[in-house]
């Protein structure tokens, strides 16, 4: 499984309907598992972003698919980030040589 860091933004109507995230949220980790993966954690946020979720999925693919899908309901918008383990990023440093 792949991690993936999604930093969130609600837009006028995500912060107009404040009072709904929560019930988003569980949506968005049941969107996670129909497309193969699981919302690890999510986090309300101060500062620059409103949200932030760790996803575990299967691919990139399955991680855009389940962002457009989480975007397309227009009270959110979306940054993402692909995250890698102490042990990834070694073997990355291994191909290198």
């Amino acid at each position: 499984m792949a991690t993936f860091v999604g930093l969130v933004n609600w837009t006028e109507r995500g912060i107009a309907e404040f009072k709904d995230s929560t019930k988003r949220a569980a949506a968005v980790a049941e969107l996670a598992q129909k497309h193969g993966g699981r919302l690890t954690s999510l986090y309300w946020t101060l500062g620059a972003y409103d949200l932030v979720g760790i996803f575990d999925m299967p691919d990139d693919a399955s991680f855009t698919a389940l962002a457009l899908e989480i975007g397309s309901n227009g009270t959110v918008r979306t940054t993402s980030l692909r995250a890698f383990s102490e042990d990834e990023f070694k073997q990355i440093v291994a191909k290198i040589g």
